[in-house]
């Protein structure tokens, strides 16, 4: 909770200052600038209105000026997480709305093939080969971004592949990366109940968000066969000697 508190008043104070005439010159300047950059991403999820960003001010403007406020601050700090979840599902249930209608238009493009799932998927480039199985481990380069094509993820960014077992992955991939051959690159679009569903991830993906997958399959790693074992039928009782008679 501190953390939360330390980063909301460093995002507004970076708010406040971003107002300022003169432009960052210095590297010192902009990483600064970049600092407060950062810190107010990670307080969007409360999609503040003016009134309560002046509310927020004031509250930051009190603090620097050594004022003590008026009520006990830190009995609020379940509040605030309140808030922040409230704030961050009402956002979800907007993108959600909007991400059905995602859906439908992807699905009305050349090529795309909708599964029964509600997969929209649309290949780009066949492979060659096989397409892997859920236990199979998987290279692949991607892009992840959201309905209105902000990206969230990227391994072309980072400059390195990602190497997973297929099955531990979000449902989406699961199902849609079968469907891809190595060597194919595939588009995915991924309903939020098979994606991260109710609880997002991170601070981009919102509860009920939609997401755009553009894939690339480099590589499949067959998962080791499991030997089955022959069943040997029990042996037959040796039969019991005959017994001689007496006369």
């Amino acid at each position: 909770m501190k953390k939360l508190l330390v980063v909301f008043a460093a995002g507004i104070m970076f708010s406040s200052l971003s107002h300022a005439a003169e432009p960052q010159k210095t590297d010192d300047e902009k990483t600064l600038y970049a600092v407060g950059v950062n810190m107010a991403r990670s307080i969007s999820v409360f999609n503040l209105t003016p009134k309560e960003f002046e509310m927020v001010l004031q509250g930051l403007n009190d603090t620097q000026a050594a004022k003590k406020p008026d009520f006990d601050v830190a009995s609020y700090n379940i509040k605030i997480q309140e808030l922040a979840r409230a704030r961050r599902k009402a956002l979800g249930d907007k993108q959600a709305e909007a991400g059905k209608e995602f859906l439908a238009k992807a699905a009305k493009e050349k090529g795309a093939i909708k599964t029964l799932s509600g997969i929209v998927y649309i290949p780009v480039t066949e492979g060659k080969g096989e397409p892997p199985k859920a236990a199979d481990t998987v290279k692949v380069n991607y892009q992840g971004t959201l309905i209105d094509g902000k990206e969230f993820d990227s391994t072309y960014k980072r400059g390195k592949p990602l190497e997973f077992r297929l099955d531990n992955v979000i449902k989406c991939w699961t199902e849609g990366l079968q469907k891809m051959k190595p060597g194919g690159k595939a588009k995915l679009v991924c309903p939020a109940d098979l994606a991260y569903g109710d609880k997002g991830a991170g601070e981009l993906i919102l509860p009920g968000a939609t997401l755009n997958f553009d894939v690339e399959l480099l590589e499949v790693k067959r998962a080791p066969s499991i030997p089955t074992k022959a069943v040997v039928p029990p042996a037959s009782p040796a039969p019991k000697p005959a017994t001689k008679t007496t006369k």
